[in-house]
């Protein structure tokens, strides 16, 4: 796999083990994907909706992902910085992937960075993106740490068997998201977000942001903000590999 060559790498929305992928290609993508980052890079952003479902247990890990674990895990040995930011799919990460693999989680609705003099937000995109009531509700349903506990009490295979029928209600329901704004990005919730982070952070006398990056809604597309700097949508992996290199 030829991989642009570059320092900073952000990929979000593989969706590993979703019915619609019985053969397992996005895996065996995305592990080429790993394995074929160029010496020069330093850090790798996972901006979640990396799994289709996930949810750690103090004594059971789901089966499926060995290789990308072992390529995520190699990725740090290596000395490569890795980040996961968890997406409405795989929110329920705890420490798994602190402890076994050295993957750093970031928690947040989006977190601010700076690389290189660049100022960057970057996130998943769910909370960013999500403008009405529904689907503020759901978001902080899903995160509510009293809910996440009563659902690990459950046993694991009722678990995926309720994940697998969620999740596909919910890709369901974004086809109909995609169907509403086509490509026309200015119309989400995203670009509003990047828009109004931007004039509050004007409005305090904070430094400009140069770039959002965001996954989350499926559709790929780089456009100006009016209030300053360029917000990148990343595209999920139904076409193959979809990443930003900086």
């Amino acid at each position: 796999m030829d991989i642009a060559k570059g320092r900073y790498y952000f990929t979000a929305d593989v969706h590993l083990g979703m019915s619609e992928d019985p053969q397992g290609l996005r895996q065996q993508s995305f592990v080429d994907f790993l394995n074929s980052l160029p010496a020069e890079a330093e850090e790798l952003h996972l901006l979640g909706d990396i799994f289709d479902f996930w949810i750690d247990y103090k004594d059971v890990a789901p089966r499926g992902y060995v290789r990308v674990l072992a390529a995520l895990a190699a990725l740090v040995e290596r000395g490569v910085k890795v980040f996961f930011y968890p997406g409405n799919h795989d929110w329920w990460v705890t420490d798994y992937f602190e402890k076994e693999l050295g993957v750093k989680i970031v928690r947040g609705c989006w977190s601010v960075m700076e690389l290189d003099g660049r100022r960057i937000c970057v996130g998943h995109g769910d909370m960013p993106g999500a403008t009405d009531f529904r689907s503020r509700f759901f978001f902080r349903l899903f995160r509510n740490r009293f809910l996440i506990g009563g659902l690990k009490m459950l046993h694991p295979r009722f678990v995926f068997w309720l994940a697998r029928k969620w999740t596909a209600s919910s890709r369901s329901k974004h086809s109909k998201y995609v169907k509403r704004f086509g490509n026309d990005i200015e119309k989400t919730g995203l670009f509003r977000f990047a828009d109004d982070f931007g004039r509050s952070r004007a409005e305090s006398s904070q430094p400009a942001i140069e770039l959002y990056i965001f996954g989350h809604i499926h559709t790929p597309a780089r456009v100006s903000v009016p209030s300053g700097g360029e917000l990148v949508v990343l595209g999920d992996w139904s076409q193959g590999p979809q990443y930003l290199s900086l």
